[in-house]
């Protein structure tokens, strides 16, 4: 298992058929994470096309993770949480700005996507809304929403299966109340086809 430690961020290529296991190792942490097609990163996750196509905006074992040209990017295998998010944006220096109140450098996912990503040439504004692995984010009969502590513990994992080749980026969250004031590292393993 690969580490991600608390508030930065890893890429990497996955292949077609490949398998992504995703482990909240201490529990209570989100992991954001980005898919672009490796053959063209002009196609990625979209959040919109995966919310119509899934018919949910819950989304867990046995959906499929859609991209911009409406093809499918991943299928979710196995999901020992159940709770994840593909409606709010990867935090970012302007979040904490804005809902923090925070002056000054604060490390985020987008942040750490960008920096992780430039060595595939994908820019700041390339990327998208991320799914976000293991966030409780619930809503009110009026549509407003609130970020709760994440219900997943300690060796919860997400298993994924890549469906075209892809550039991945993933982070360990580094907005407090994603994961209920503490932040903790995420570790994440590839399954080879072969």
């Amino acid at each position: 298992m690969t580490v991600i430690p608390i508030q930065s961020g890893a890429s990497f290529y996955l292949r077609k058929g490949d398998k992504l296991k995703v482990t909240d190792i201490k529990g209570a942490q989100v992991s954001d994470m980005v898919l672009f097609n490796a053959r063209c990163i002009k196609e990625k996750i979209s959040s919109g096309k995966t919310m119509d196509f899934e018919e949910s905006i819950l989304l867990s074992k046995g959906n499929y993770l859609w991209s911009n040209r409406g093809r499918k990017m991943m299928e979710i295998l196995e999901d020992t949480n159940g709770r994840n998010d593909f409606l709010l944006a990867p935090c970012s220096a302007e979040t904490f700005k804005i809902m923090y109140g925070h002056e000054g450098y604060h490390p985020s996912c987008h942040d750490n996507l960008t920096k992780n990503l430039k060595d595939y040439s994908i820019e700041e504004d390339d990327i998208p809304t991320a799914f976000n692995i293991f966030m409780n984010v619930q809503f009110d009969d009026q549509g407003k929403l609130s970020v709760k502590k994440p219900t997943s513990k300690a060796g919860d994992y997400v298993l994924f299966e890549a469906k075209m080749n892809l550039i991945v980026g993933l982070t360990a969250c580094s907005a407090e109340d994603s994961n209920g004031g503490s932040f903790k590292p995420i570790g994440y393993e590839i399954i080879s086809a072969e």
